[in-house]
């Protein structure tokens, strides 16, 4: 009969076991966390890469209204996509103990969350098609609700490579689905799939990815048991969700009434504009998450390596954000027409009221994971609550001034609403106070000012260039001016310094 091990037990023979041992992760941590957030964000470059070539590739083989059509459908699937995870991979990395039969429980939990929300996409797919007033979307609609079973599959194996920091496995299988997921979809658009293109692309990556991680992650479920103490992490996951979805719901907002009352075409400008800008923050944001989480779980019982390790990881991330922010939103014009090309033009103003959203998503991101880390489900709830209200009010605010309306309405909310909000709730509680991220904040954005100033400085002598050229010569005169001010700036260049030392550190232990 299996026995169940917790972290406290010694290291297991099988397989399962093997996965909920944490002392060989507790041994040289530092190291592993340095070493784990390198292969990750390796691992987000290729993806970043894959994205873009992706995005250029079909922007040119399909219209907007192609992507419009599917955007009308994934604002809806964006609302439900909370449920793929349900917060219950973040309860299974964030608590310390940990046995075999909760993690079981917290998987089949994850697979009728899952089988739910598919089967409540198909009954909706008319009234989906009725909204947007497009009966194509019923057969687009149905299609993208297997993916859901597809992805909630994979949600605790995923978990427990995270927790045990085994990142190249993740990353493997990251960049190989996905990679299946671009060749499905650019075939078909060559083929002439249209708006199924982006459609079949879904399908092949979460398809790809439930096949690699049950192939590269041995372990395996049990059946259901009662009573092995999941309750707790459940109420943690559901503060989670909850807290999450109405987030979510509230930030698909403005897919939701630009479709209505603008259409696909619209829609499929906003949609392009808003993966442009936010897909590269995404790509620094998501392995720094992913390595950072469970790092400040594992040190809750030591606030002050606590307190230094996220001011540094604050900072670091604050300097590359504002510098790239920066260039996003002098470039704005340049890179959506160098990119997208020339049909797309209607995408550069949207794009450059969205690009200020670059400001505020990374700093915010490191302030919501101190609430994660720390377990406090319930003010992660308050958090969404009151900022979800808000979004919808300023989307609500800008859609009478069009498109463009809408995202400038979005981006100034965050920045003088969402952020401060997120800030107050963040430091109410543990060794990183508030005043700290403000701080820190303000010290370093002087780099955004001087990386939009340099931009438009260069674009006054190049305004009749072909937008790549802008984009060439702008962007690289931008980024030096940026990197110089970093590196003349104090604080920015001792920021800059912890990164160059933490991965000198890392090859120091390696050499070892």
């Amino acid at each position: 009969m299996y026995k169940e091990e917790t972290l406290t037990n010694p290291v297991t023979k099988t397989s399962t076991g093997q996965h909920l041992v944490m002392d060989n992760v507790l041994t040289g941590l530092k190291g592993r966390t340095v070493s784990s957030g390198l292969v990750t964000v390796f691992a987000q470059g290729i993806q970043f890469v894959l994205t873009l070539g992706t995005v250029v590739i079909l922007a040119r083989l399909l219209t907007p209204q192609d992507f419009g059509l599917v955007a009308m459908v994934t604002t809806i699937t964006g609302f439900l996509a909370i449920f793929n995870d349900a917060g219950l991979s973040t309860a299974t990395i964030q608590r310390e103990d940990i046995t075999h039969a909760q993690v079981s429980n917290l998987f089949w939990t994850n697979v009728a969350l899952g089988g739910l929300v598919s089967v409540l996409l198909v009954v909706s797919a008319p009234g989906i098609a009725w909204y947007y007033r497009e009966p194509r979307l019923v057969g687009i609609t149905i299609a993208l609700s297997s993916t859901f079973l597809f992805t909630t599959s994979t949600v605790q194996h995923l978990a427990l490579l995270k927790r045990q920091m085994r990142f190249r496995t993740v990353a493997v299988i990251q960049i190989v689905s996905q990679l299946a997921g671009v060749l499905v979809g650019i075939g078909m658009a060559w083929m002439q799939f249209t708006y199924w293109s982006p459609v079949g692309m879904q399908l092949a990556t979460t398809f790809g990815a439930l096949v690699l991680t049950w192939s590269l992650s041995d372990w395996r479920p049990q059946l259901p048991r009662r009573s092995s103490g999941t309750r707790s992490l459940l109420t943690f996951g559901a503060n989670l969700t909850a807290s999450s979805f109405i987030w979510a719901l509230a930030r698909g907002v403005d897919g939701l009434l630009i479709g209505r009352f603008y259409g696909a075409t619209s829609l499929g400008l906003y949609s392009r504009a808003a993966a442009l800008s936010s897909r590269p923050v995404d790509q620094l944001i998501s392995p720094v998450a992913a390595v950072l989480v469970p790092t400040l779980s594992r040190l809750q019982p030591h606030p002050d390596r606590y307190r230094r390790v996220v001011l540094q990881v604050y900072e670091s991330i604050a300097v590359c954000s504002f510098l790239f922010a920066g260039l996003l939103f002098g470039m704005a014009r340049p890179i959506t027409l160098a990119l997208l090309g020339d049909k797309w033009v209607g995408a550069a103003p949207i794009f450059a009221g969205l690009s200020l959203v670059a400001l505020y998503t990374p700093v915010a991101s490191v302030a919501s994971w101190l609430i994660v880390s720390q377990g406090r489900g319930r003010d992660f709830l308050i958090q969404s609550l009151v900022s979800s209200g808000l979004v919808v009010v300023s989307c609500v605010t800008g859609l009478r001034f069009g498109v463009v309306g809408v995202a400038v309405s979005y981006s100034v909310f965050c920045l003088c609403v969402g952020l401060p909000l997120t800030y107050y709730i963040a430091g109410r509680q543990g060794a990183v106070r508030t005043k700290d991220l403000w701080i820190r904040f303000f010290t370093h954005l002087p780099i955004w000012g001087v990386v939009v100033g340099a931009t438009w400085l260069s674009r006054q002598f190049l305004s009749n260039a072909h937008p790549l050229q802008q984009l060439l010569v702008c962007g690289a005169f931008g980024a030096a001016a940026g990197i110089t001010f970093i590196f003349l700036y104090a604080p920015s260049r001792r920021a800059a310094r912890a990164i160059v030392t933490a991965v000198a550190e890392l090859k120091a232990e390696r050499a070892a």
